[in-house]
């Protein structure tokens, strides 16, 4: 007598959703880098042809350019700047389901230790590359040029004009664009064609030579230095902001040609183009470069680790 065959039931799978074909628009982890800055790019635009079409409007075409650094004026023009890439960057986190933190300002960091320390070494920097031209017999300092009650207010609106400048540019060079191109062609390429951009930005600033515009070049390269080790944006942004206030407020020097109101110092340079910076200020001094260097050589024996991962 034969017995019956048994058949095991059948094991239930999951079904597993099918995989969209590879293309030019869409890779393995979804809109391929290229792409993504693209659209990025494109809704700032949008959004710099709306400002623009309402500044027309509430100011008459009377807009002109800035021959004078106040701290109300740099912290509204910087914080246009930095709404008109980081709403770009909010709507991208929603397309690429992503957190707004993962391209370089995480809120939990916000003006924390980072911040604070690269204050203080963009100050020391600054302070560095001014020594560096008074040794030399070209810069000195003539006098303060406010007084009383003046230089606690004005300290403090420099400072806070600095902190939206820093946040501005440096998340609009190196937040959102570097951490998309980092995936699509790695990090130091994107930090090196972000940095010329960065340098190409500030070329209509009055004054400004290519000494100066070879010294932005650099510092975007040491900001960029300054994310990869750290992760994140604020030590770059508080380094940012501590050379820009001791440059402008405290020294009272051109910053990319631009001069001062309500600096601290009153001061004067005296030589050559090259040891003083010229129209330009130190930025375009034979000691920027010089400084630039010893921060970074410092920078990478202080903070050894690569804490910058895109996904």
């Amino acid at each position: 007598m034969s017995t019956p065959e048994i058949i095991p039931p059948a094991i239930p799978t999951e079904s597993v959703p099918p995989q969209l074909p590879n293309t030019v628009f869409r890779g393995p982890k979804g809109i391929r880098a290229g792409w993504r800055a693209l659209i990025f790019l494109a809704i700032v635009g949008a959004l710099l042809t709306l400002v623009s079409i309402v500044a027309v409007v509430l100011f008459h075409g009377r807009l002109g350019a800035m021959n004078q650094l106040t701290p109300s004026g740099v912290a509204l023009s910087d914080g246009v700047i930095f709404l008109l890439t980081a709403i770009p960057a909010l709507i991208m986190s929603r397309i690429e389901h992503r957190k707004f933190s993962q391209y370089g300002l995480p809120l939990h960091n916000a003006f924390q230790t980072d911040f604070w320390t690269g204050t203080l070494a963009g100050f020391l920097a600054i302070s560095g590359c001014l020594f560096g031209i008074f040794l030399f017999r070209g810069f000195h300092l003539t006098g303060l040029a406010i007084h009383g009650a003046t230089i606690i207010s004005a300290m403090v609106k420099w400072g806070l004009a600095f902190a939206v400048v820093g946040l501005a540019e440096e998340f609009a060079f190196r937040g959102y664009l570097q951490y998309t191109l980092t995936a699509g062609m790695k990090f130091w390429p994107s930090a090196v064609l972000l940095s010329a951009l960065f340098g190409f930005a500030h070329a209509s600033n009055p004054g400004e030579s290519k000494a100066g515009l070879l010294s932005v070049f650099l510092f975007g390269l040491l900001f960029c230095l300054f994310l990869r080790r750290t992760g994140n944006l604020w030590w770059p942004v508080g380094f940012h902001a501590g050379w820009d206030w001791g440059q402008t407020f405290f020294y009272g020097v051109p910053d990319s040609g631009i001069a001062a109101t309500n600096n601290f110092f009153n001061s004067s340079f005296s030589g050559a183009a090259w040891l003083t910076g010229g129209t330009v200020g130190p930025e375009a001094s034979f000691f920027a470069p010089i400084v630039l260097i010893a921060v970074a050589i410092w920078f990478t024996r202080r903070y050894r680790e690569i804490r910058y991962q895109p996904s």
